[in-house]
């Protein structure tokens, strides 16, 4: 009863409003106090508790999307990530319908993010967890993209709707020229692959400036918003773009 979700926003670059969060894990210690992912997530997946805590994430991001579906957000999407161990699970698709028929949720409101590293790790079993979860009407994304090795001939097989350019890239855009050229190709491939593209990490207006540039769809980064509790993440907090 110590974990908690908070909602970092994801901001539409055409009308510079949010168009939904992700929704990222905290420990309230009751003696360290909030503890990051980083601190537990390892000590999670090496004892296997990562699964009852991935559904325990996934049915509370479903509980409060259908929240903001009645507040009238019925446009929002909101992003959860599956961990490795998820994604193995063979019951996988059977949870993610069940939450969703539990809280009442349209399943395009629902985004799985999957990181590369882990799309990738065995792509034929990915492609064949990848076109179930698609089947569901959920919107999947690959989280992390260009930190991994991707075959472009598997990339292209996956019903992705989404990629996620990490932060590691767009941090120096505008000072490490290659940075910047791989922030543009993967903005060309994704475009060429009818897929949005948003940027994790932006800070700063230049940032934002050379994504909106070139053509990026979204934003995610403390210029807009930090991840805070539910309670906070109110639509008319974020100033538009």
């Amino acid at each position: 009863q110590q974990f908690s979700l908070h909602y970092q926003p994801k901001m539409d670059a055409s009308t510079g409003q949010p168009i939904g969060a992700e929704a990222l894990l905290r420990w309230e210690h009751p003696q360290q106090g909030l503890l990051m992912p980083d601190a537990f997530i390892d000590v999670a997946e090496k004892t296997g508790l990562i699964i009852p805590i991935g559904e325990w994430v996934l049915n509370e991001a479903c509980r409060q999307m259908r929240v903001w579906f009645d507040q009238g957000y019925s446009h929002w999407r909101v992003a959860v990530n599956l961990s490795a161990h998820q994604l193995r699970q063979s019951d996988l698709e059977l949870r993610v319908r069940e939450a969703l028929v539990r809280h009442r949720v349209p399943p395009a409101m629902l985004i799985l993010e999957i990181t590369e590293s882990v799309a990738m790790d065995d792509i034929e079993a990915s492609l064949r967890v990848f076109d179930l979860l698609d089947d569901i009407g959920v919107q999947l994304s690959i989280d992390d993209f260009g930190t991994g090795y991707s075959s472009l001939s598997y990339l292209k097989r996956l019903p992705l709707d989404q990629v996620k350019i990490d932060q590691s890239f767009v941090r120096d855009v505008l000072s490490d020229p290659n940075d910047a050229a791989i922030v543009r190709t993967i903005l060309a491939l994704a475009k060429s692959l009818d897929l949005q593209v948003v940027a994790e990490g932006v800070e700063t207006a230049g940032q934002l400036g050379f994504l909106r540039l070139h053509g990026c769809d979204g934003f995610q980064g403390y210029l807009f918003g930090r991840p805070v509790p539910v309670h906070e993440m109110d639509a008319h907090i974020y100033p538009a773009l």
